[in-house]
């Protein structure tokens, strides 16, 4: 396997650094984002916030713009918010345990034992959909967190945790993949639970830990029209009376229109004042 992953590493830019606070950046924008789409906006925001006091400093509505196209705002609020936490808690330095790690806003199992392993180095295991695929069919059986988790830390060989996970990964991402994998020639087939089995039917990763499971269509949804709305703000205000307008909503529910603008002013994305909605905080 690590002979394999040294062979097949896709170079991605996060990759080539241990800097922790560009390691958690890297990590919070792949949530939910595939790694091609992520590499221009890593390198254009770690530009602009090349720490944490950069990203601490910046006023929301600055960040929120720097981050716009990527998707899921709420990760920039939470990465602006976990600087802010890491220069007032911790010396400006991306702590180095878990349970620190797991206090910073939106940073879960996944995203803190990745900064331990590609930014400190440790013999932690990293379980996300490309990794939780692999993990179920091998082990032939869909898996809880718990288990998932138990069975990657069991299988990462001491003092190559860096390799190793990022192996894995790249493993999922291009061989155990979600449809047609290719296990001809994969490199822990031999210990494939499924593989041996012919690939029977249900697929053993179908809803298992840390695998994801399709969404709802974009087109229509609520999270494309909050997407429109922050979008049109970050070239500036907008009025009350114009957002069904700038969601493509004219014919739509007012309800649905005030809901979107609800749940951003939930998030803390967007604030009104007056007639007039803004980007960021008040």
């Amino acid at each position: 396997m690590l002979a394999w992953a040294g062979e097949h590493r896709r170079d991605l830019p996060w990759r080539r650094t241990r800097d922790p606070w560009l390691v958690l950046v890297a990590e919070v924008m792949l949530q939910q984002t595939q790694a091609d789409r992520v590499v221009p906006h890593y390198e254009r925001f770690t530009g602009e916030y090349p720490d944490p006091h950069a990203c601490a400093a910046a006023p929301l509505d600055r960040v929120l713009r720097s981050w716009s196209g990527l998707g899921y705002p709420r990760r920039a609020r939470n990465l602006r918010r976990s600087a802010q936490l890491v220069v007032d808690r911790h010396d400006g330095v991306v702590p180095d345990d878990l349970d620190s790690l797991l206090a910073l806003p939106g940073v879960g199992p996944y995203t803190a034992r990745a900064v331990l392993a590609f930014a400190y180095g440790r013999d932690v295991a990293v379980v996300d959909t490309n990794t939780g695929r692999v993990l179920a069919r091998r082990a032939g059986e869909r898996l809880t967190p718990a288990r998932a988790q138990a069975l990657a830390d069991e299988w990462v060989p001491a003092g190559h945790g860096w390799e190793w996970n990022q192996g894995l990964l790249d493993l999922g991402a291009l061989r155990c993949r979600p449809v047609a994998p290719l296990c001809t020639g994969c490199p822990v087939r031999r210990g494939c639970s499924w593989a041996r089995a012919g690939r029977p039917v249900p697929d053993p990763a179908t809803r298992s830990a840390g695998v994801s499971t399709p969404q709802a269509a974009f087109g229509g949804s609520a999270r494309q029209a909050r997407g429109r709305l922050l979008r049109a703000l970050a070239d500036g205000p907008v009025a009350s009376a114009d957002v069904a307008a700038v969601l493509g909503w004219a014919d739509r529910d007012p309800a649905r229109v005030e809901a979107v603008v609800d749940s951003l002013l939930a998030d803390g994305l967007v604030h009104r004042r007056g007639p007039h909605l803004h980007l960021g905080e008040d």
